[in-house]
């Protein structure tokens, strides 16, 4: 049933109810047979059923991780009002905004319809749904909680989501600003100073120092300018594929930005809200801890997050206390030891981890304002210094003539 749920197709249709009015949509099915009987069964008599073109077909676009959120909230919503999980799937499903999302929902309910249960069903699709949201899922499905659950799942994505979109906005904006000031550089360096070099030929005087190195600079760049940009490509290839090879070479990218400055400081604390969100909400399910931290280690984000969370892991299945592995590791800060150890004394982890999640959620929403208040000025100072250099660069010998006449 999934495989044939994966292939079904647009089909727009024309036809009359039982009391003859005329009634016309569109619904996903593998073939025209199919809409037909749909159709049917609904009281309607279909007169005209066509496959829709592909080219009209509404674009897809890439499933992101913000998609997946929202339809955890939204099967929330809909299983808190009462709505069967057929039904609400088969709702979400067709009125999804992205239709990749739609196809995929859709998949789903096909394969519960086919006798899966519906941790089953979202385990056929790793991509998008990790084991902790199968977990959880499973675990609602088993203690006869599932809404329950899924408020869970989608409070945590919602969290999640917010916290990555905070660091995401700390690393781009500094990031994307100096790529324009790397490029308007480039591009005075390649079109606007040789301008001014063939201007300076007839001057008939010995150029500045600083003028000479920006014009040497210029000329070298519009000789091997092809060389920048096969170097800028190769580096970047080879990072990315370092990266997804090598995990020697990612703990020490990890490593290396959490010692970063201001920036280092808000992925460590991110990472630390995603860990204690994550434990809070497997706890809560009812998910036993040593269970429960494979997947608080693959939220974690982070490879040395990862690493020291597997030694808890072993260190609370041989007998140890949560709180005394956790500070064995020399990874996790004093308060928020201390508080998983209040938690576990009172019975309360899963509030207390909870608490703690907060806490550091708002330290780097705190961390990124601030870190952007901070970097505009720095931005705009360095963008100065770039192009106001090359511009006095190129009137020095103008303003060195005039003082001569």
């Amino acid at each position: 049933m999934a495989q044939a749920a994966a292939k079904e197709f647009t089909f727009k249709w024309e036809g009359t109810d039982r009391k003859g009015k005329r009634m016309s949509g569109q619904t996903l099915a593998a073939n025209e047979g199919v809409v037909k009987v749909q159709l049917r069964k609904q009281g309607i008599n279909p007169l005209r059923v066509r496959k829709q073109s592909s080219l009209l077909s509404p674009r897809k676009k890439k499933i992101e991780t913000g998609d997946i959120a929202i339809f955890s909230r939204q099967m929330a919503t809909m299983m808190a009002a009462g709505v069967p999980l057929v039904q609400a799937l088969e709702i979400v499903g067709k009125g999804h905004e992205n239709p990749s999302m739609g196809d995929l929902i859709l998949s789903i309910k096909g394969s519960i319809e086919g006798g899966a249960s519906f941790a089953e069903s979202l385990a056929k699709h790793p991509l998008y749904f990790d084991d902790l949201f199968v977990n959880l899922v499973d675990a609602g499905e088993k203690s006869g909680a599932l809404e329950t659950l899924l408020d869970k799942i989608a409070t945590y994505k919602e969290k999640t989501e917010a916290i990555k979109k905070k660091v995401k906005k700390a690393l781009t904006y500094p990031i994307a600003v100096m790529i324009v000031a790397v490029v308007v550089t480039g591009i005075l360096l390649y079109f606007v100073v040789p301008q001014f070099e063939s201007l300076f030929q007839g001057f008939g005087a010995d150029l500045p120092a600083f003028t000479q190195f920006v014009v040497g600079l210029s000329e070298w760049l519009q000789a091997y300018w092809w060389i920048v940009l096969l170097s800028i490509g190769a580096a970047g290839f080879s990072f990315v594929q370092m990266k997804q090879r090598s995990a020697a070479f990612r703990r020490w990218i990890d490593r290396i930005s959490l010692k970063l400055p201001v920036v280092g400081d808000i992925l460590y604390k991110s990472a630390v809200a995603r860990y204690h969100r994550t434990l809070s909400t497997m706890f809560a399910a009812g998910v036993p801890l040593v269970e429960a931290m494979d997947s608080v280690a693959g939220a974690a984000g982070n490879i040395i997050f990862y690493e020291n969370i597997l030694s808890i892991r072993d260190q609370i299945a041989s007998g140890t206390q949560l709180q005394l592995a956790m500070s064995q590791t020399g990874l996790f800060p004093p308060m928020a030891v201390q508080m998983v150890a209040i938690g576990e004394e009172s019975g309360a982890l899963d509030s207390m981890c909870a608490k703690v999640a907060e806490f550091y959620e708002d330290e780097v929403d705190n961390m990124v304002d601030s870190l952007s208040s901070l970097l505009e000025p720095l931005i705009m100072s360095i963008l100065g210094v770039l192009v106001g250099g090359l511009i006095v660069a190129m009137y020095l010998p103008i303003f060195k003539m005039g003082s001569v006449i």
